[in-house]
């Protein structure tokens, strides 16, 4: 195989001493993929390797990506991603890409973390109580999407304005107001998770704005859409490339 020197250092930063069965079985593959993923693509943008590797985790989750996802947590772990970051990853999954598809996940990181003797439960991050989650939750949601979240309030009908209460004290008032990620690292991990699920321009939009006003620019925003990119495929990609330029435009 023809495997470029950069793609080799990089991959070998994520797993060091890995030898994968597909080089026998699938060589002209991973000749491919490997010189796209781990030198084209990763030598554009501006994010470190920390933060890429927790966008393309978080982008597994949403994909359903089981054996990538394994793959991803030891390679997070392996750049330094704390143990914490990575069960927090799967916490911020659970209101966008439902308890149903995460619990797997969750199980998957237990096995992973005690055969390296991570010990478990963490130590716990919530911030809120029940009685705070909601007035947290709102103060946080208003802090990242502003005036937009009173409009949701106004314009939503009477039988429904408990799906907006739930989005403020759950979403929000359980999930971001969480120790272990910053602000900008959750609505990062957000957009990452929407652009792999498919199906949720809206909702892409919404948090690209949301990105912005925490501080993430388009720069920042079109390198993780990048990134993504051999792992989510090129439909959703560039589906949230047009969202991107719609919301952002050059």
């Amino acid at each position: 195989m023809s495997i470029t020197e950069t793609a080799l250092k990089n991959h070998e930063e994520l797993w060091p001493d890995y030898k994968s069965r597909a080089t026998k079985t699938d060589p002209e593959l991973i000749e491919l993929f490997d010189n796209f993923a781990f030198d084209e693509v990763i030598s554009y943008g501006n994010l470190d390797t920390r933060i890429r590797v927790m966008m393309i985790l978080g982008s597994t989750i949403a994909c359903q990506a089981h054996g990538e996802f394994k793959m991803m947590v030891n390679a997070a772990l392996n750049v330094g991603v704390t143990p914490i970051e990575v069960k927090e990853i799967l916490y911020q999954a659970v209101p966008y890409v439902g308890i149903a598809k995460v619990v797997d996940f969750i199980y998957f990181t237990n096995e992973i973390f005690t055969e390296r003797e991570i010990a478990l439960p963490l130590e716990g991050q919530s911030t809120t109580t029940p009685e705070t989650r909601y007035e947290k939750g709102l103060e946080v949601q208003k802090s990242i999407f502003g005036e937009t979240i009173d409009k949701m309030y106004e314009k939503s009908p009477a039988n429904q304005i408990h799906i907006q209460k739930y989005l403020s004290a759950n979403c929000f008032g359980d999930y971001y107001t969480r120790k272990g990620l910053d602000i900008k690292t959750r609505e990062l991990l957000t957009l990452s998770m929407l652009i792999a699920l498919g199906g949720t321009e809206p909702q892409i939009k919404g948090h690209i704005q949301g990105n912005m006003n925490v501080g993430n620019d388009k720069e920042t925003l079109l390198s993780v859409m990048t990134q993504l990119l051999p792992y989510v495929g090129y439909p959703r990609t560039l589906n949230a490339l047009r969202c991107l330029n719609e919301v952002i435009p050059e």
